[in-house]
């Protein structure tokens, strides 16, 4: 599992998608979006978080020290950038740990708990659900794991 010692990251509104593939991987990732860049630059420091950006003019600036300026346009270039650059660990415990609208930790809930707020088919062929303590949300194992799967494989270039 993930640490109190891996980095946080602040994913500003140019990117998005990587932001959220990072909380899939149980990266804690927030996101501003708009911002101003004094908001941005003061979130991050607030929250000792690294800005993941394609904004030059925003590094240009330098607001702050904390800062990856991502090369490609691409959510999956971008990913190997981050990777290599904070030598991130990819534990396959960590996946799907965060919720991927809110970014809290999400929690286990028993099966019987979700009966009547999931469709039937979901209920009858999975045995483990989570749940966002902030938003609610459930989660569960579906078509998206194995896509998942598939698209980490991109990642990893294999």
């Amino acid at each position: 599992m993930l640490g109190a010692s891996d980095p946080k990251f602040l994913a500003d509104e140019n990117v998005g998608k990587l932001g959220r593939w990072l909380r899939i991987l149980g990266y804690d990732v927030a996101y501003q979006s708009p911002a101003l860049d004094a908001q941005l630059a003061l979130k991050a420091l607030r929250e000792n978080r690294i800005i993941l950006t394609r904004d030059r003019e925003f590094v240009e600036r330098r607001m702050v020290e904390r800062y990856l300026l991502l090369a490609s346009q691409d959510p999956i270039e971008q990913l190997k950038q981050v990777i290599q650059t904070f030598h991130l660990k990819l534990d396959r415990n960590s996946f799907f740990t965060r919720c991927l609208d809110c970014n809290t930790a999400i929690e286990s809930v028993p099966k019987a708990e979700v009966q009547s707020v999931v469709p039937d088919y979901v209920y009858r062929t999975q045995d483990q659900f989570h749940r966002c303590p902030t938003c609610n949300k459930l989660f569960w194992a579906g078509s998206h794991t194995t896509n998942f799967q598939d698209w980490l494989k991109r990642v990893n270039g294999t």
